[in-house]
């Protein structure tokens, strides 16, 4: 199980990211506006250098030194100007040259620094590109432009270069500065550092007050919300209340509230739950015993008449809820009738299933005193409407077979089609018209139809519970699936035939919740029997 991490551990990570982005945005920002700055400045002070020195010098000297090599007070007081300048500004170099087209020549050099080039030195141009610049510079008004080079001799420099001009106007001689590069950077970094250490002290600082803050106002009370939530789940069973001493002012002292207002409520809704759950286990076990008691209600022993032999009867009831309103029936009425029942009270569960009982009661009761089909659910219509507040209907199908001659009389009050199978060849539904449900209205009369089955043929009755069966995309199974089962079945015997029909059901319903009660029964004559 993976280990969970508490919120301080989370909110020092996080505090430690967010200090080390802050500083390192920060060291960018500042090393580069410092870096700017600081070029800025030593490209400022290098030509005022360049140009203090190219205004001290005569120009028409120039020559005269370079030819003759001579020194006179004139130059010394020049080479202590620029080895006084180049101490005080830290120059790395400090110098005038004369250019040539092959090379330059050294009139002065600062020599503070060990490697300063005599008068008169010829040096080659570090680059083409160095004697193109050079050459830039060599004329009037020429740019003010910082020029870096990195050079083995010389190293990473940075360059300024003013003209030295005579009486005539004319350029002479080159003032150059060059800045060491590698010590800017050092002197960058010291003060970068001392800016890093400064700025992370005060984020060190301000984060421990922050912490110090969020703990005390967040997170020990969530901590304390947490194993008061602990302590309320263990301690569910048992009177004892939760405490919460919390006093933040705000969401959560309302939050720990709440919790403790929950924790009484929460011990009574258990104590009701638990009478509720006795009573709900006391009416589950009550109709557990009244599926049991309709299940036995119906005939369920096949063969069902073992000393006919002409016949065969099988059926089958699914109720949809613990209790249903389908139920069906087959009786002798005396030694050579047979009744068949089917039928679908509106509605489910114990409502249904009590006008369930009473219905069948009554239907067979009429039927054995002798009533006809039709007389007999007249007479069960006119007793059903009777005190029939809750507006409950059934539709029957109802049939008297002759077993000697296969004759029989039905009546259908609202119920589904009949499939019947003629010996030979295939189900198909008998449509005919038929009359309202029973329990609809008082003083209805229902039409008797008269049929006479062959040997081998086969009647299969049901409920909308086949027909209306629904997938999880709300399709019906329909009566077109359903003729199609049977006939997939038909040379099984009644038993096959309707497991074969529920297994298509179950097959096309899926995972979809069963809708209805489904309950088929199938009847076959097998012949005429001898009186």
């Amino acid at each position: 199980m993976k280990k969970n991490i508490s919120l301080r551990i989370k909110l020092l990570r996080s505090l430690g990211i967010f200090t080390l982005l802050l500083v390192t945005l920060l060291i960018a920002l500042i090393y580069n506006r410092y870096y700017y700055s600081v070029m800025d400045s030593v490209t400022e002070t290098a030509f005022d250098y360049t140009r203090t020195a190219a205004t001290m010098i005569d120009g028409d000297r120039i020559q005269h030194y370079v030819e003759t090599g001579e020194k006179d007070e004139y130059y010394e007081t020049i080479q202590d100007y620029l080895n006084a300048a180049q101490l005080e500004a830290g120059m790395k170099y400090y110098y005038v040259f004369v250019p040539y087209e092959d090379d330059l020549v050294y009139v002065w050099d600062a020599d503070l620094y060990e490697g300063a080039c005599e008068l008169g030195q010829h040096e080659d141009y570090m680059s083409d590109e160095s004697k193109a610049m050079t050459f830039s510079i060599y004329r009037q008004d020429p740019p003010e432009e910082i020029q870096t080079q990195d050079d083995e001799k010389y190293g990473f420099i940075a360059s300024a270069y003013s003209p030295v001009f005579n009486s005539a106007g004319e350029p002479v001689a080159v003032v150059g500065v060059d800045v060491s590069i590698p010590n800017i950077h050092q002197n960058m970094m010291r003060f970068i550092i001392m800016m890093l250490l400064g700025v992370l002290c005060l984020t060190l600082i301000s984060q421990a007050v922050f912490y110090s803050r969020i703990d005390s106002n967040l997170l020990s009370p969530i901590n304390l919300l947490t194993e008061s939530a602990k302590k309320m789940v263990s301690s569910l069973e048992s009177d004892e209340k939760i405490e919460l001493d919390i006093h933040t002012g705000d969401e959560l002292e309302e939050l720990a509230n709440a919790i403790v207002k929950m924790d009484g409520d929460l011990s009574d809704y258990i104590r009701q739950l638990s009478v509720v759950t006795a009573e709900k286990e006391r009416i589950g076990a009550e109709l557990n015993v009244a599926t049991q008691i309709q299940a036995d209600m119906l005939p369920r022993i096949f063969p069902a008449f073992p000393d006919i032999n002409n016949i065969d009867i099988y059926a089958s009831m699914t109720p949809a809820k613990e209790v249903g309103g389908d139920f069906y029936d087959f009786f002798l009425v005396d030694d050579d009738h047979l009744a068949l029942v089917i039928a679908d009270v509106s509605g489910k569960g114990v409502p249904a299933a009590l006008f369930m009982v009473i219905a069948k009661t009554l239907i067979k009761n009429s039927v054995q005193s002798g009533m006809s089909p039709g007389e007999a659910l007249a007479h069960v219509n006119d007793q059903l409407c009777e005190g029939n507040e809750a507006g409950l209907f059934v539709t029957v199908w109802l049939a008297l077979i002759e077993l000697s001659t296969g004759r029989g009389i039905s009546v259908n009050a609202g119920h589904e089609h009949p499939a019947v199978y003629s010996s030979g060849g295939e189900f198909a539904l008998d449509v005919y018209r038929h009359a309202p449900a029973a329990a609809a209205m008082e003083g209805m009369r229902f039409r008797e139809r008269e049929f006479t089955l062959q040997p081998g043929d086969k009647i299969f009755v049901y409920t909308d519970g086949a027909t209306e069966a629904t997938d999880t995309e709300n399709n019906m199974f329909g009566e077109e699936r359903l003729i199609k089962a049977l006939n997939e079945h038909k040379s099984e015997n009644l038993e096959g035939i309707l497991n074969g029909v529920k297994q298509s059901i179950d097959e096309f319903v899926g995972e979809a919740p069963q809708f209805d009660d489904l309950t088929m029964l199938a009847f076959e004559f097998l012949g005429k029997s001898e009186k």
